[in-house]
């Protein structure tokens, strides 16, 4: 077993050994532009980008037209929440989202209201899940987007995306769906769920970085947005920029792989992170954070309180990769917004530990992890000033 043991698969996913093959010809004997249509090198990258629109589209249930690439996830989500903003102004100002959404979302949420959006914030119980009746008391006339995530990158929690998708219709407001961390890891399908647009990343279902997709509807109701980045009408004039021929083939052969081990690996990873909390939760003063009913089969979050939670991660960091939220907010020191929307106190908060299993996860490291948390954790009780008064009958387990 190599230390440190990874379980941060909700952050990045090592590249399958088999996508790394068939990417690199793409970069040496392949390497034409997909763009260049008079000469066999364009004709070949070309012919490989349409093969893997076409794994890309089959594993969400989707059209290869209704596929737009991009860099990855969060250039998808500025596409379409901008895009559909800018396109639909005349219409209405109003987007719905979620306060424990993505930064991809919030930040570009953010940036529209000083341009002169309006923007509601919708909150969360408890349990990381939004009510389905406080998100229709909140759709206006001017409401033209509704954004909510698939599942959440910290605690793995799955909305009612179906519903949601079928209030959007109902009240004639489009839907976007962040769903990087639910594709390939749960079955998602624009159709039944009523996704008029949708975001997700290849680096996240074991292809490369830098590539994703933004799913964009043309049919009932056809999508139209304002492409966000100009210079020559690639993507059906939505997105710009010489295509990453290489990712996009890495991109299209993860997600034909994520087809067929899906619901074999969704099993496995469940029972694992099962036998983790299992494990975990005999350390008193430990909860798990987010619905255990709804939620994803690989992640667990979980905190311990009466722990400072850099301190716990300092002394996890030679055994484990694990983070305390996401990564795209792992240089801040303020405790997750995610984990104090569902009403954790800051120390609480403070104190979590995000731990997402992968494909390579052994029952062996999930083992290992449980004794590597128990043993630090009541090391740093034992000498924290935040423990509360025990008699002396009773040590820390």
């Amino acid at each position: 077993m190599n230390l440190p043991v990874y379980l941060d698969y909700n952050a990045t996913t090592p590249c399958d050994p088999s996508v790394l093959q068939a990417m690199l010809p793409y970069f040496s004997e392949q390497f034409g532009n997909a763009a260049s249509r008079s000469h066999r090198f364009g004709w070949q990258a070309e012919e490989a980008v349409e093969i893997s629109r076409e794994q890309v589209a089959s594993l969400i249930g989707a059209e290869p037209k209704e596929i737009v690439f991009t860099s990855g996830a969060t250039e998808s989500d500025n596409l379409a929440i901008k895009g559909i903003w800018e396109r639909f102004a005349g219409r209405g100002n109003h987007i719905l989202t979620v306060s424990t959404e993505h930064k991809a979302v919030l930040d570009s949420c953010r940036h529209l209201q000083k341009l002169g959006a309006s923007v509601t914030y919708l909150p969360v119980d408890g349990e990381g899940l939004l009510d389905l009746a406080e998100l229709e008391a909140a759709i206006r006339p001017e409401t033209i987007l509704i954004s909510v995530m698939y599942a959440n990158n910290e605690i793995g929690v799955i909305q009612p995306i179906a519903e949601i998708g079928a209030l959007a219709k109902r009240r004639g407001v489009l839907f976007h769906c962040d769903a990087t961390q639910a594709v390939g890891k749960i079955p998602v399908d624009v159709q039944r769920d009523g996704i008029d647009c949708m975001a997700f990343s290849a680096h996240k279902i074991y292809g490369p970085k830098g590539v994703g997709a933004l799913y964009v509807r043309r049919r009932d109701p056809r999508v139209s947005l304002i492409a966000q980045m100009d210079g020559g009408n690639h993507e059906r004039g939505l997105r710009s920029g010489t295509l990453n021929v290489p990712g996009i083939v890495g991109f299209g052969k993860a997600c034909a792989q994520c087809s067929g081990l899906m619901p074999e690996e969704s099993i496995r990873l469940s029972n694992l992170r099962d036998r983790l909390e299992e494990s975990l939760s005999a350390l008193e003063f430990s909860q798990v954070n987010g619905s255990r009913a709804r939620r994803l089969p690989q992640v667990t979050n979980m905190s311990f309180d009466y722990v400072d939670g850099e301190s716990l991660l300092m002394g996890l960091q030679k055994e484990l990769a694990v983070s305390s939220g996401s990564a795209c907010t792992s240089a801040l020191v303020e405790p997750s917004y995610v984990l104090k929307a569902l009403g954790l106190p800051d120390d609480l908060a403070h104190g979590s530990l995000r731990f997402a299993l992968g494909r390579q996860t052994t029952l062996e490291e999930v083992d290992f992890a449980s004794e590597s948390v128990k043993r630090t954790v009541n090391l740093l009780r034992k000498s924290s000033p935040l423990r509360p008064a025990r008699g002396s009958a009773q040590e820390w387990k």
